[in-house]
């Protein structure tokens, strides 16, 4: 089995119930619904459709919304609009339908907090806009294309560098974290999080509607998130590196750094780490993809990353289910020259059981042993913070304790012997080859 889990975001192209059985089987651990473009009844039948799956197959793929955040988008276009290197466009915050002279974004107060000279990307930065002037009598801000590209309705909006007062929590996020509730979710992907306010807003919600049941992923996706990560990282559950906007809000080229400062840390704390966007991304046109993203996959894995996502690449590529096979293989592959001795010291224990399981760790690597056997939930997570060799086979008391297990580093959760029997058959893994951890003692089968 593979250790490293596979996030999936779920979209038109795996929408089938034959495609996403098959990707659940080729290793999805967690479906994804991005909420900047989800729909509550369409995602209701997709809930449906995979939960009917994990009782086929004894699954326990989780369920993650990802929340829109304080983002902005354009508004819609007449159609597909192509805009011309050095041509002047205006931008509107009151809406209108786009063309290669004007176009509106969703921020009403886009107009006053930006400055002469700032820049715009579109749509993850392929085209960029600079501010040359402000128009006082219509609020509207005229800029300069400074390449060309042809542009869709409803893509993204980024102003490097310009911090701006928009409220974390919109009512849309509030009303899909209700969903969230409603529909028994396991995490939220909170976008754009900027400090640990941000994250304490989504806490206060849930606890407002008696929700203690949802973990929170943080997005890191500009340069405030970077800023205080650490403060971030002690509120949250686990850290997502957001590369797409985050590579368009600071200087592209030190996304690499940063994500790797960031699974560091995440692995220091004990925490869940994500790796995301484009790391497969040729995929959504092309059957296999290149080995400049194999490596990018490969190097998250080596790296310490508790998993991998899939955007476009499942969504609304043609090729979802090549693409879950091609990254659990590529995962595979680098879990092998992975260097557990210095994972293991990442993490210090704080507490007499986390000490306690460490031990439990060693003496598998003594033994040869070929896994380790938990009766709870919280000793996995324990477990899985050491980034260990050894697989974790967890019974759990519940199926919410068993989905949140599903994105642990590691764990193969499970909800009773019966099923642990046919696990251990699965991967092959004989009783006298496993170390079993009780309350206060580990057993060597």
């Amino acid at each position: 089995m593979n250790k490293t889990k596979i996030i999936c975001t779920l979209g038109p192209s795996c929408y089938s119930e034959t495609i996403l059985k098959n990707m659940i089987s080729n290793g999805l651990s967690v479906a994804r619904f991005n909420f900047s473009h989800a729909d509550y009844d369409v995602s209701k039948k997709i809930i449906s459709i995979i939960r009917t799956i994990n009782q086929e197959l004894n699954k326990y793929v989780a369920l993650m919304l990802d929340t829109k955040g304080p983002e902005i988008r354009t508004h819609n276009f007449d159609g597909n609009v192509l805009i011309n290197k050095d041509s002047l466009v205006r931008i509107s915050s009151k809406e209108v339908l786009g063309n290669s002279k004007i176009f509106s974004v969703t921020y009403s107060n886009f107009y006053n907090e930006l400055h002469i000279g700032d820049f715009i990307n579109i749509d993850d930065g392929y085209l960029s806009l600079q501010v040359i002037e402000k128009d006082d009598l219509t609020k509207e801000l005229i800029t300069k294309a400074q390449n060309t590209h042809l542009v869709k309705s409803r893509r993204g909006v980024n102003v490097p560098g310009v911090k701006l007062n928009i409220p974390f929590l919109s009512e849309k996020d509030k009303k899909d974290i209700l969903f969230a509730i409603e529909q028994n979710y396991d995490y939220i992907a909170a976008s754009f999080v900027r400090n640990a306010q941000d994250i304490q807003d989504i806490k206060d919600l849930l606890e407002s509607n008696k929700c203690d049941n949802l973990k929170i992923i943080a997005k890191i996706e500009n340069q405030e998130g970077i800023d205080h990560i650490d403060e971030i990282l002690d509120i949250s559950d686990g850290i997502m590196v957001a590369r797409g906007d985050l590579g368009i809000e600071i200087d592209g080229t030190l996304v690499p750094l940063y994500q790797s400062e960031i699974i560091d840390k995440c692995l220091q704390k004990g925490k869940l780490v994500i790796v995301a966007t484009q790391m497969l991304e040729s995929m959504q046109k092309n059957p296999r993809p290149t080995k400049a993203e194999i490596s990018d996959v490969f190097n998250a894995v080596r790296e310490g990353t508790s998993a991998t996502m899939l955007s476009g690449e499942s969504a609304s590529g043609n090729y979802p289910l090549e693409s879950v096979r091609y990254m659990y293989n590529i995962n595979k592959s680098a879990e092998k020259f992975l260097d557990y001795d210095v994972f293991l010291n990442y993490y210090e224990p704080k507490i007499w059981r986390e000490k306690f399981l460490l031990g439990a760790i060693e003496l598998a690597s003594i033994i040869n042993a070929k896994a380790i056997l938990v009766n709870n939930f919280s000793d996995a997570c324990i477990i899985s913070k050491f980034h260990s060799a050894f697989p974790i086979l967890a019974v759990v008391a519940n199926l919410k304790e068993a989905s949140w297990l599903s994105l642990y580093f590691g764990v193969i959760p499970v909800l009773n012997f019966d099923e642990l029997n046919a696990k251990m058959i699965d991967y092959q893994i004989e009783a006298n080859q496993l170390i079993e951890v009780n309350v206060s003692q580990i057993l060597i089968k």
